[in-house]
């Protein structure tokens, strides 16, 4: 199993406990562009072009609502 298939099935299992450096990265290993950042915001965007703005969380965790747009976006890119 690879590491971004590790970060994916973390994503699944528990969108609430990911760190927000284990979400940049599985990000980038699923091919995400990051585009600019302005402040706390961070702007990606997928393979097909979808914007995703995201900053970090309290202690350093992913935003879980973010990390469900992304598993959105990602099961309607790679079905």
């Amino acid at each position: 199993m690879t590491r971004r298939d590790k970060l994916l099935d973390a994503a699944w299992n528990h969108p609430t406990g990911l760190r927000f450096a284990d979400f940049a990265t599985l990000l980038a290993r699923c091919g995400w562009v990051l585009d600019r950042q302005g402040g706390s915001h961070r702007v990606w965007y997928s393979p097909q072009g979808a914007r995703l703005p995201v900053q970090e969380g309290q202690a350093g965790k992913a935003k879980p609502y973010q990390v469900r747009q992304f598993l959105t976006i990602y099961q309607r890119e790679n079905p």
